[in-house]
């Protein structure tokens, strides 16, 4: 069950906002269990994204996984 305050891994690109799949996200709000608030910043705290996201777009971070760092560039 994601919660407010998860790190949530995007599922698939979304180009529109320059995101790409396996980018991190905060949670910073849930409307359900189906439906979530999720704020996507740079490295220096900029908000690249705020977007409102269901639970095929993000999933929980695993355990194990290693975290990535890439350049961000606008689509």
């Amino acid at each position: 069950m994601v919660e407010e305050l998860d790190i949530v891994v995007l599922a698939h690109d979304i180009k529109k906002h320059g995101l790409k799949e396996g980018d991190l996200g905060a949670v910073v709000h849930t409307y359900d269990d189906e439906a979530f608030e999720v704020e996507f910043v740079t490295g220096e705290g900029k908000t690249i994204a705020l977007l409102t996201l269901n639970s095929k777009d993000v999933r929980t971070l695993a355990r194990g996984e290693i975290l990535h760092a890439r350049e961000f560039a606008t689509a």
